[in-house]
């Protein structure tokens, strides 16, 4: 949200400060019952004047002055001059998937991962690629804590020009924890793609810390997220529109 559209609504009342399931503060928006009346008034009967709106409502159109700035700037409703309120871009195809797209979690796009242990020696990090048709495997501790992840990139540098090297320990050769780039089940699949793009990566581990725990300790890992199952998302989204 911009500024002025932040400004806005905070003015009205409908933004509140709190924490998502993740411990994550953030700015939350909360439409007022009025400001969600608007909407129903402006899509049964749009184009609609403002007049028309507040008449609908039993209140002056100053009253509804701020309800309305909100709404527009939120691209919740839209305006033209001589023509009236009618619904915005949120409502829009395009609107409803940057909408729905900000709300998804990873916890429901990612997949199983494809894992191995530490004690793993690189042909078995190989024999794993091969079968799990992965380029990238999470390395676990035996109790199913994430220490590091293994690439084709890391498995051809060492690969390259030894004999011996499908004998060596995967954990001689995976980048290890905390230079690992991980997210958060509740971490939105946008903040996903946009890690995976940042870093330059095809998958993220998805990770998950126990109450309580050691931050030494390795993280659960419970998940994979990756550019598939993002395109896979997209497509499910898009055919609900």
């Amino acid at each position: 949200m911009s500024d002025m559209a932040h400004s806005a609504a905070k003015a009205s009342g409908i933004v509140r400060r709190g924490r998502d399931r993740a411990g994550k503060e953030g700015t939350a928006i909360e439409l007022t019952g009025r400001q969600r009346e608007i909407i129903a008034i402006v899509k049964q009967h749009a184009p609609i004047t403002g007049e028309q709106i507040a008449e609908s409502l039993g209140l002056s159109r100053p009253t509804i002055r701020s309800d309305l700035s909100v709404l527009m700037m939120l691209g919740l409703i839209d305006a033209k001059p001589k023509v009236g309120y009618f619904l915005g871009k949120a409502f829009s195809p395009e609107g409803k998937l940057n909408l729905r797209l900000k709300e998804v979690k990873v916890k429901e796009a990612m997949s199983r991962p494809a894992a191995i242990r530490e004690n793993a020696t690189v042909h078995d990090a190989v024999f794993t690629m091969f079968l799990e048709q992965s380029s990238m495997l999470t390395v676990t501790d035996d109790a199913g804590g994430l220490t590091g992840v293994v690439t084709v990139k890391d498995l051809l540098k060492v690969a390259f020009g030894n004999p011996n090297a499908s004998s060596i320990p995967v954990q001689m050769v995976m980048t290890r924890l905390p230079r690992v780039v991980t997210v958060s089940p509740e971490d939105t699949v946008l903040e996903a793609a946009a890690k995976m793009i940042e870093h330059q990566v095809s998958a993220l581990p998805v990770i998950r810390r126990r109450e309580g725990e050691d931050d030494h300790k390795p993280p659960e890992l419970i998940g994979k997220i990756s550019k598939t199952n993002v395109v896979q998302l997209l497509v499910e989204v898009a055919s609900e529109l």
